[in-house]
């Protein structure tokens, strides 16, 4: 909360335990006033939010689980990401020394991630035959191999854990699909995230495929509802996006407002708030 933090918000140790509590605060209040989801899908640690949130873990293990992940995270090499406007084919012949896709948001929207010398050389390379490039604020190379050395151990402590069947279906980012009782019950699943890459676009396909859905974004800003207002069913309008926040921090009564008139969509699209709940 310092003007001049010590340790810079997108470290780890800060940026992780951060996403997590507000993605999950935002998906409880979400809850509280009545909203029932159909289904969850969460981005990198938003899957352990979602999971959460679905009963697969218990709020207490699952705080210890963020915390256990940034300290061991922390120790990692210095690392980075890079979203580049293209497919993963097409940045794939330009990949070199660790650098790695990290992600696919969109099929034109890939996440490089590696050490920051051979990110910055690819960053260079790519800029140069005509790609538009831009760093993505984190000082880890999530989701790359940078980060497996610092995941070892972290299995055991996802093994001593209670995991249960989720409340609702949580599709994974990581395998695009539903999550499984074998998903749910292999510790290496979880423990492997921040090293394998976020499938998040093909995940996303695979919630709407089967018919239309309201996607609410429990985050903060609204960088996956602009990814997912490009899907072609948001596009035709048989399914729609609303974001609980604004796109740009701002003042607590900005977000306030947000809030609510994200709730007034939400109400009038035919999900009256269930009062006994609020």
């Amino acid at each position: 909360l310092a003007e001049r933090p010590a340790t810079d918000m997108d470290h780890v140790t800060r940026s992780q335990p951060l996403l997590f509590a507000v993605d999950h605060a935002l998906g409880r209040l979400l809850l509280s006033r009545g909203v029932r989801p159909a289904a969850l899908l969460g981005h990198s640690i938003g899957e352990l939010a979602s999971a959460t949130l679905a009963g697969v873990f218990g709020l207490r293990d699952a705080t210890g689980l963020v915390l256990d992940r940034v300290r061991r995270l922390a120790e990692a090499p210095p690392g980075g990401m890079l979203a580049v406007a293209a497919s993963t084919a097409e940045v794939t012949p330009y990949l070199s020394g660790d650098v790695v896709v990290g992600a696919v948001n969109a099929p034109r929207q890939t996440v490089l991630a590696g050490p920051d010398g051979p990110l910055d050389k690819v960053d260079r390379t790519l800029r140069e035959a005509g790609f538009t490039c831009r760093r993505v604020p984190s000082l880890s190379a999530f989701h790359s191999p940078v980060l497996e050395p610092a995941c070892r151990g972290a299995a055991e402590r996802f093994a001593a854990v209670d995991r249960s069947a989720p409340s609702v279906p949580v599709h994974s980012a990581y395998t695009a699909a539903p999550l499984t009782g074998s998903d749910i019950d292999d510790p290496a699943f979880w423990a492997r995230q921040p090293v394998a890459p976020v499938l998040f676009w093909p995940a996303l396909e695979g919630l709407l495929a089967p018919g239309a859905h309201r996607l609410v974004e429990v985050g903060p800003g609204q960088g996956l509802s602009q990814v997912a207002r490009r899907h072609p069913a948001v596009r035709r309008g048989t399914s729609a996006v609303v974001s609980l926040l604004p796109a740009r921090p701002g003042p607590p009564e900005t977000d306030r407002s947000a809030l609510e008139a994200a709730m007034a969509r939400i109400e009038t699209a035919g999900h009256p708030p269930d009062r006994r709940t609020a």
